[in-house]
């Protein structure tokens, strides 16, 4: 007893000063009240205030939310803009072709006139961040059902963007943290012109490509620069000849002086997506069932892609970004997986649990309102288990093979006439500006070997519930043989090529709808959504809803019961701050990785002539010649280094700052060992990656000899300004 007791103390202990250091990731606005006493004991030089301000410049007011799926950081008094080369990669691969292959070779502007523009792509600034709360939950009461919730606080919501002031430029949104416990408002300048401005060769930004991906050592110079424009009056205007570089409120200070052990890091940007407050009920799902459904199903899809990418330049390019899309959730599982078990993740939830049980059953108030909510939790967490792996191989399969989405997008057409014929025109030339962007990067060859070996699983690894009539139907016509099936199936419809597409669609409207459905991938696609919506979905939002509003209260619960900790609110792709410190990292027995790589690494893994680690020569040259100009460190060239920054997707791309708030690296990638972070970060192996700035610059400066670019920047060494202090 005495044992268990002592355990109990400890726990709580560390439960005290759990993310105090390394783990969270904080709204910028509360830093001051909440973190800036135990950042500056890390190291940090500078003041919250400097983070964050609406009243005078301030580090946020150089951070962007690129494209809504990245973060990118403003380097220049002229709008240039730093994030990833993954990133990048989209609007860098929509500009090549056999002829200018940007992907292979790099792309370099070396003047405004080269800049090319994006369509579609932006960048928001947060202009001020505001809490809501009490107006988002105005007549919201106990025992509302989550949809009487949600419609009431939907209600409240419209009415709050409604009344606020704001200026004409500027939009807003709100977003509820803690799980609807809380709600803030963020006001947003959106600028619509941003134009591609350069990007290493992908042997450099994408260096190691799937081998590396998500691992330590790393030797990646994954980034690209954009710029961007604005109107006359510097306000957010759309594409114009006569748009000009925008000038920023705030640009970032970049340093020369690289990193050591210990230093303070910051990263500053929007993360995606965390679940850090999940039950033990909910982890062990996730590692031992959803996880594993879907890292197979991604295995097979990758191996058929590789495949036809080795085999193929052309269909190398038009599937590089769907390849890396889906190899970088695979293999991103994976290591979830080991590192939830390696760190013992839910034993850790378990003993979490344990000391919430025993708090709440030593106050009556609390056993009355939170007795049941972990045997609740569990018990329906069980009760989802089914329709939730149902759900993964719909969700991933279907997406997956491209004539399904294609006859997605063409049913929704007949949806769309269905409900309103008055907006079938406006859905059409949606759908075909869409189909457009889908056909560039489609082979039918491809597509069909997906579906042979995709939709084998889809029928053999789940329950036949599941399984839609009409393929079951389809295999039956052709002997069981999936490979008939395809063939059958894609010499039959209409809607393999776009021309054909468009015919359908040029018909008078009566008649292309008849044709769209008739056609036998939309009847297949249909009564697989059919059978998904019927016999999963169903009862998959009704547990799903079962789970929101016992997770809120949980939520709600554990702000109450450990008053001690400082709580911070899952990402949702809203702008936070992580940090933390550069720091070396031990993922298992007798194996501890260094803190920094360099180009020796580079030179160390090429392999002439291979598809992840060929190097160019010009690098190569660069380094025989130790050509490093300012930017190496005692003969050798920094390339990366790692720190204990809590990062997720959504932060690539996003400013690693020092603790002058300098920009000294750019985060894109994680230990493989610790993308468990998003479900449960550990200090012991969680490692965020960045590639060091110098590397950045020597790519731009020595290997691009874009000097126009490096002339933009200003480079400061705050090491030296500090000893003259």
């Amino acid at each position: 007893m005495m044992k268990r007791f002592l355990l109990c103390c400890l726990f709580l202990a560390l439960l005290s000063t759990r993310s105090f250091a390394d783990e969270g990731m904080w709204l910028p606005q509360l830093l001051q009240a909440l973190n800036e006493k135990d950042m500056k004991k890390l190291g940090m030089k500078i003041n919250a205030s400097d983070i964050y301000s609406i009243s005078k410049g301030s580090l946020k007011d150089a951070i962007v939310s690129f494209g809504g799926f990245c973060t990118a950081e403003v380097i220049s008094d002229k709008g240039l803009l730093l994030t990833n080369h993954h990133c990048g990669f989209d609007a860098i691969q929509n500009h090549s072709s056999v002829v200018n292959n940007y992907i292979r070779d790099g792309f370099w502007a070396y003047n405004y006139g080269q800049e090319l523009q994006n369509p579609g792509l932006f960048a928001t600034f947060i202009v001020r961040i505001e809490e809501v709360t009490k107006d988002v939950l105005q007549h919201v009461i106990p025992g509302m059902t989550e949809s009487a919730r949600q419609s009431q606080v939907d209600k409240n919501i419209a009415q709050i963007k409604k009344d606020y002031k704001k200026e004409n430029w500027e939009d807003l949104f709100i977003r509820s943290f803690f799980d609807g416990n809380k709600y803030f408002l963020f006001v947003t300048e959106t600028y619509k012109d941003v134009r591609l401005v350069g990007a290493p060769p992908s042997s450099i930004g994408n260096f190691g490509k799937d081998t590396d991906n998500w691992m330590w050592p790393r030797h990646t110079g994954d980034f690209s620069m954009f710029r961007i424009y604005a109107d006359k009056d510097n306000r957010p205007a759309n594409y114009a000849p006569d748009n000009v570089p925008y000038k920023p409120k705030r640009s970032l200070k970049i340093s020369l002086d690289g990193m050591k052990e210990g230093d303070f890091t910051m990263v500053f940007g929007f993360p995606g997506n965390t679940r850090e407050y999940l039950t033990a009920a909910a982890v062990k799902q996730i590692r031992d069932v959803n996880d594993p459904a879907r890292i197979g199903i991604r295995a097979k899809a990758l191996e058929v892609l590789n495949r036809f990418m080795r085999a193929d330049e052309h269909i190398k390019i038009q599937y590089a970004a769907k390849y890396a899309g889906i190899e970088n959730a695979y293999k991103k599982w994976q290591g979830e997986v080991l590192g939830l078990t390696r760190t013992d993740a839910l034993q850790k939830k378990l003993d979490y649990e344990s000391v919430f049980t025993q708090r709440v059953n030593a106050n009556p108030a609390w056993k009355n309102s939170y007795g049941n909510l972990l045997s609740d939790l569990s018990k329906t967490y069980t009760d989802i288990q089914p329709y939730s792996y149902a759900r993964d191989y719909f969700n991933e399969i279907v997406p997956k093979i491209e004539l399904l989405g294609i006859a997605a997008d063409l049913n929704s057409l007949v949806t769309a006439w269905t409900k309103d014929s008055t907006s079938y025109g406006k859905k059409k030339t949606d759908i075909l500006n869409r189909l457009e962007e889908t056909f560039k990067e489609y082979d039918v060859t491809v597509d069909k070997k997906l579906f042979e070996t995709l939709m084998e699983m889809y029928v053999s690894k789940q329950d036949d519930n599941y399984v839609s009539a009409a393929v079951k139907q389809l295999l039956k016509d052709n002997n069981q043989s999936y490979t008939n099936a395809a063939a059958q199936l894609y010499s039959n419809s209409g809607f393999t090529s776009l021309d054909r597409i468009k015919q359908t669609l040029e018909l008078p409207a009566s008649e292309a709808l008849t044709k769209i459905k008739e056609d036998v991938a939309v009847k297949l696609y249909s009564d697989m959504l059919k059978t998904f919506t019927s016999n999963v979905s169903r009862k998959l939002n009704e547990y799903q809803a079962s789970i929101n509003q016992l997770q809120r209260t949980y939520m709600q619960a554990q702000l109450e019961v450990f008053p001690e900790k400082r709580f911070y609110p899952d990402a949702n792709s809203t702008l936070r701050v992580t940090y933390g410190n550069v720091k070396p990292y031990r993922p298992k027995d007798a194996v501890q990785y260094n803190y920094y790589t360099y180009l020796d690494g580079v030179m160390e893994k090429y392999v002439p002539g291979d598809y992840e680690f060929d190097v160019p020569k010009k690098l190569i040259d660069l380094y025989k010649a130790k050509d490093f100009g300012p930017y190496g460190e005692n003969g050798r060239q920094p390339v990366c280094f790692i720190g204990s920054n809590h990062t997720t997707g959504g932060n690539s791309g996003s400013p690693s700052l020092d603790a002058y708030g300098n920009l000294v690296g750019l985060n894109f990638d994680r230990v493989w060992e610790g993308t468990m972070s998003d479900i449960n970060y550990d200090p012991s192996i969680c490692r965020n990656i960045m590639v060091d700035i110098r590397y950045v610059l020597f790519i731009i400066d020595k290997y691009a000899e874009a000097k126009n670019l490096i002339s933009e920047l200003n480079l400061v060494h705050p090491r030296a300004k500090a000893k003259t202090k």
